[in-house]
């Protein structure tokens, strides 16, 4: 059904992919994995087209589709046949609200009404987002744009599915329900292409995974091999989840300072009249602490962390740090995020000079020192837009440590990360905790909140629900409530 012969593929002086031979069979259910950068984004985008229909570069060899030349069918044929998932929802929406964008690609192939409105009740029951309809995807979480997203592909049923990170931005129910709709669709014998690195969910669902490494096909497994085999050699994440939740560093909150807080009262934020979307009466944060911020997508996580940054007009409160009452224009001065969709945020010609913007005082040697900490060094003159999901990811994690700031916010930094990548940016968080930072971070990624947060603060209708260390009491909470919300 979809074959690559002898393709080799770069973006103008960035090499992707050398020499990739690779038949897909109707019906196969295909990982791509391998580290960030490695080349599975560019596969994808040859398969739906986006390659060399919207992304240019110098293409050799041949993909082709029921035997057609990609480069020879118009991106509305292949549109047709592919629904694709992108890493970054924002980036395929064309609607201001969810019923709209879910409806649209079934408009654009002139089904009729009672068609669509079929296909979207039946969707929005089968993703579980009947409270998501006829909303503005402008109040959308991360994690909700992400499975409209998916969504707005399933709707007008394709045959294949071309995937890149969709358990990204989903909290870990999301992604349970992600799992269940993979199934349906391979039950249907639709063809599935995903490349990701959270592997878990996976399980007993692939058929051959294809790994990569320096835009080349290493090696292939088949469903048997990967449930033998330990996936950490590679530089994977685990199938199993009981593997990625083994290890017992459970008292990383020892040591942060109680004597100095991050103090919080009557801390607020409405987007609307009566809407009230952050509501926390009393909170204190010790100082050097890592604090994962938890709850389902939409429980005001992302709220929080913009008006712990001063970035909310509308927000209120009282917020004292170190014993000093602080202003709005104090938050700014004080703290560093680095946003969910970080292509936000980098804004240079090149990724050494992303991390120089982000001194107060620019220090080169400090700035590869950096890079090389998070294994950046040899993209240093690189455009950050050119990079992978996942390198742009630690390029905004460079500069936020660049920065110095005394407050750090990271809204899922482990998103799209692999292994190797997301236990690097855990060591970083715990160098950065050692030198007597605040840190907060959104995350969904169980792995890394074993690897180094030191609290829990969990978030529900923007309510705090609990708030604990992570001790062995409170390593058996979070897990506990990731096992609860998976059922």
């Amino acid at each position: 059904m979809i074959e690559f012969k002898n393709v080799s593929f770069s973006y103008d002086k960035l090499s992707q992919l050398n020499n990739i031979n690779l038949k897909i069979g109707k019906g196969e259910f295909i990982l791509l994995c391998g580290e960030s950068g490695c080349g599975k984004t560019t596969i994808t985008r040859l398969i739906n087209g986006l390659i060399p229909h919207y992304y240019s570069g110098n293409l050799l060899g041949q993909v082709r589709i029921n035997g057609m030349l990609v480069e020879d069918m118009p991106l509305y044929q292949i549109g047709q046949m592919i629904g694709s998932v992108f890493q970054n929802p924002r980036s395929q929406f064309f609607n201001v609200d969810t019923t709209s964008e879910l409806a649209f690609g079934c408009e654009n192939m002139g089904m009729p009404e009672d068609k669509i409105l079929e296909n979207i009740r039946l969707i929005s029951e089968s993703f579980n987002i009947k409270n998501l309809l006829n909303k503005s995807i402008f109040k959308l979480s991360g994690g909700e744009k992400q499975k409209i997203a998916c969504a707005s592909t399933a709707v007008f049923d394709p045959d294949v599915y071309v995937l890149d990170e969709p358990s990204s931005n989903l909290d870990a129910k999301g992604i349970m329900e992600l799992g269940n709709m993979l199934k349906q669709w391979k039950e249907k014998g639709k063809t599935i292409i995903i490349a990701e690195h959270r592997l878990y969910f996976l399980n007993n669902l692939v058929d051959r995974a294809i790994y990569m490494k320096n835009g080349e096909i290493v090696e292939e497994f088949s469903s048997k091999d990967l449930n033998k085999m330990d996936t950490k050699k590679l530089g994977l994440r685990p199938f199993n989840i009981s593997e990625a939740v083994s290890n017992d560093k459970i008292d990383l909150a020892s040591d942060s300072n109680l004597k100095e807080y991050l103090s919080l009262k009557d801390f607020k934020m409405s987007y609307a009249k009566d809407d009230s979307a952050l509501d926390i009466e009393k909170l204190d944060i010790a100082r050097g602490s890592i604090n994962a911020i938890v709850g389902h997508n939409g429980a005001g996580k992302s709220t929080f962390a913009k008006c712990i940054c001063g970035l909310e007009k509308k927000s209120q409160g009282i917020i004292s740090y170190g014993g000093e009452t602080l202003k709005k224009s104090n938050l700014i001065k004080k703290c560093f995020m680095v946003m969910q969709d970080v292509n936000n945020q980098l804004f240079t010609e090149s990724v050494f000079d992303e991390i120089l913007l982000s001194m107060d005082i620019e220090d080169e040697e400090k700035a590869n020192t950096i890079l090389e900490s998070l294994d950046l060094i040899s993209y240093e003159n690189y455009h950050p837009m050119s990079l992978s999901g996942g390198q742009k990811q630690r390029v905004a994690i460079a500069s936020a440590i660049a920065s110095e700031k005394e407050i750090m916010v990271f809204d899922e930094p482990t998103s799209g990360l692999d292994l190797k990548h997301m236990k690097s940016v855990g060591e970083i968080l715990k160098m950065l905790k050692n030198r007597g930072k605040t840190i907060f971070v959104i995350t969904h990624d169980i792995e890394l909140i074993l690897e180094c947060c030191t609290d829990i603060l969990h978030l529900d209708k923007g309510c705090v629900k609990d708030y604990y260390r992570i001790n062995s009491q409170g390593r058996q909470k979070i897990l506990e409530f990731f096992n609860l919300i998976c059922k």
